[in-house]
Parts: C-alpha cells; structure tokens; sequence
C-alpha cells in the first residue's frame, strides 16, 4: 500500500483528498468553475455533482495505491479549504520513468506565488519518492501564466502539439515541457 504524503510548505499542506473529505473538492470546482473552464475539457452535467465527485474522489485514492497516479491537493494551514491541485498522471516505469503533470488553482488565490510552492514541493517529492527521471507538463500558448510559472521550476520548452486535447470544446495546440530529475 502506497503511502499517503503530507508535504507542509510555508503556506499549504499538500496531501491527497480523503474520500470521506470529497466535499472540498465539490467547493474548489463549483466556485471556480468559470475560472477553469478555458482550461478544461467540457465535462458532463453530472461531472461536478455530488455522486460522481465522490466517485472521482474515491478513484483518485484508489489509484495511487495502485501508483497509477498521484492525485494531490494543496490545503490551507487549517485543511479546510482546497487552495490548488495537482496531478502527476500517466506514471511510467522501467526505461521511460515519467510521467504528466496537470495543475489548477483557485481564482482567488492566483498571484501569490501559492502555485508555484505547491509544485516545487510535490515536484521534488515524485522525484525522492517515486525516482522518476522525468516530468512533462503541457500548456495551451494563450496561458502564459502557466507558461511562466513551468520555467520558473526549470521546466523547458520541447516543442509545440498541434492540436493536442480538445479543451474547451475545440482543438487546442499545446507548448511541451519537461523537467528532468536533477539527482
């Protein structure tokens, strides 16, 4: 059975939402549903409701136990509150030792720098903990927000995909870039 990480930072404590705790993901999306919708595929009506966020809670813890994924959140100090989120997806092994990295954060909380501690601290963690010698993250060109925030933690720009994933209800390019493990 995997561990479940507690990373404390300055500012957050990241770990990985409870099932039981499914509620604070049902909060994050519905009051930033507008904020990430540009971002986001369209999803179905029922995607954000009750039954199936407790579901996609539930999957989640299921598979990191299965090390299939590693489904964090960034809390506020009082673990009341989900601040930002972060997912390292499609984990591979043996020779590739990668994975993908996906990131939200909440509107109110943009610009404080909250973002980048989260990934600099889970970062740092998939490389210790899970000796994975590559992270691939992947931005639309109009986010340069997320642009800034992947160079500021040394990720670099590997090229571009033309029309990658279909985000916002069309085909959308995306910048490439990786992280290697420095260790």
């Amino acid at each position: 059975m995997k561990v479940i990480p507690e990373l404390e930072t300055e500012n957050l404590i990241i770990s990985v939402l409870k099932p039981d705790d499914f509620e604070l993901l049902v909060k994050y999306e519905s009051d930033n549903f507008c904020h990430l919708a540009p971002w986001e595929p369209i999803r179905t009506a029922g995607y954000f409701g009750l039954e199936e966020t407790r579901k996609r809670v539930e999957l989640n813890f299921k598979s990191l136990q299965s090390g299939a994924v590693i489904p964090l959140v960034a809390f506020d100090k009082n673990k009341s509150e989900v601040i930002c989120v972060c997912t390292f997806s499609n984990i591979v092994h043996g020779a590739f030792q990668a994975c993908h990295l996906g990131y939200s954060i909440s509107e109110k909380n943009q610009g404080k720098g909250l973002m980048f501690e989260m990934l600099q601290a889970s970062i740092q963690y998939v490389f210790t903990e899970y000796n994975l010698h590559r992270v691939m993250a992947n931005y639309i060109p109009t986010n340069t927000r997320s642009g800034k925030l992947l160079e500021k933690l040394g990720f670099q720009k590997e090229g571009v995909a033309k029309s990658y994933l279909k985000i916002a209800g069309s085909w959308q390019d995306h910048v490439l870039t990786s992280k290697i493990n420095p260790s």
